[in-house]
């Protein structure tokens, strides 16, 4: 196992404000936050993160944890000069974030986990799903993914950015998509969220069949300071289907944690 490449965005936004780290979903890129960046910038710092060979990080072969995605993320945000972050993750990105909190817990002062989970999906479907890409290509799973990821509604409320969101799924390297895949198989922190002291939000998209209520109502109850919400009108990536209801999710419990956080 290895700590693999990432690529992170330039601060955009307040220059004296705090920072916001977001992460993606698997299969997306930083398009995923497009919408939500603007408004989160306006009081904020922001800057987001691609998976390994999604988006502009480089393609990987080695295996990885996501616990060693958290490790790349830290190295990230230093690279950014920030010794504390605010972070926001969907899915595979907030795994990442409770992992980030586990293994850099003064790194973070707040996150938010949304359509995510302390584990996600079958072992045996992550390891199915990888072994498919590495033959067929990404473009094997467009159809599914576009049924898991928008809501009812979502792809006509927002075409172009779906759209998006689909050839970035088409255009992730194959292998570092695989990796990602099973990475996820491997993910599992439901023992360990007690551990977790930075104020954590978890997030959930009302449609969204993947990181159901559950999930979330789990890591809320899980961690050491606890919040749960949901994303009317969301499936599983909220930030692209609902981006002001996100953004105000979002402010409103940073905000709220800054104030009362020593």
């Amino acid at each position: 196992m290895t700590v693999p490449a990432i690529a992170v965005t330039e601060p955009v936004g307040a220059a004296r404000g705090p920072l916001v780290l977001l992460g993606p979903s698997l299969g997306t890129s930083t398009i995923l936050w497009g919408k939500v960046v603007p408004l989160l910038a306006e009081r904020c710092r922001v800057a987001a993160w691609d998976l390994p060979g999604h988006g502009a990080s480089p393609p990987v072969s080695a295996p990885f944890t996501v616990g060693e995605l958290a490790d790349a993320v830290a190295a990230a945000a230093a690279g950014l000069g920030a010794d504390r972050v605010r972070y926001a993750g969907v899915s595979l990105g907030g795994a990442t974030g409770l992992e980030l909190m586990l293994r850099h817990p003064a790194l973070v002062s707040a996150a938010a986990v949304i359509a995510s989970g302390a584990q996600l999906g079958d072992p045996a479907s992550w390891a199915e799903r990888a072994a498919k890409v590495r033959v067929v290509s990404t473009s094997s799973v467009i159809i599914a993914s576009a049924q898991r990821w928008f809501a009812p509604e979502s792809i006509q409320r927002e075409p172009e950015l779906a759209g998006r969101l689909l050839h970035a799924l088409q255009d992730a390297d194959d292998e570092s998509y695989a990796l990602c895949c099973e990475a996820l198989a491997a993910f599992d922190v439901r023992d360990r969220l007690g551990e977790i002291e930075p104020p954590t939000l978890a997030l959930w998209g009302q449609y969204d069949e993947v990181a159901p209520e559950a999930k979330s109502a789990q890591i809320a109850a899980g961690v050491r300071r606890g919040a749960v919400g949901c994303i009317a009108g969301a499936s599983h990536l909220p930030p692209a289907e609902q981006p002001q209801a996100v953004a105000d999710a979002l402010l409103a419990f940073f905000d709220s944690k800054e104030r009362t956080t020593p």
